[in-house]
């Protein structure tokens, strides 16, 4: 999987991209096709900041993480996309259990 990083007000060091990389391969276990996935890291005064925009075949992810440390962000910002690939995965499940509750109300 290729990774499209922009960095506003710092470098993207090796050492960054390999554990982006490492990171970003827990979603594989999702089974998802994720296409162009592009992440902006950006360092502010109060701290770093992370935008990720992915697009998979059912939705659009997008998340973002604020953390004084780079490194908790990268994990925060994996922890909310990994909850936005479940609920896509699993909406189909959801819906037929919701209609199967509304038919058993009306009988």
């Amino acid at each position: 999987m290729s990774l499209n990083i922009t960095s506003k007000q710092m470098d993207i060091t090796p050492a960054i991209r390999s554990y982006l990389e490492e990171k970003f391969t827990k979603l594989d276990k999702w089974r998802a096709e994720l296409i162009n996935p592009h992440l902006i890291l950006s360092k502010e005064p109060d701290g770093f900041i992370i935008d990720a925009t992915i697009t998979t075949k059912g939705a659009t992810l997008v998340a973002s993480a604020k953390h004084d440390d780079m490194y908790v962000a990268i994990n925060e910002l994996i922890s909310k996309l990994e909850r936005q690939l479940n609920k896509s995965q699993h909406k189909a499940e959801a819906r037929r259990a919701y209609e199967s509750i509304k038919n058993l109300a009306t009988e």
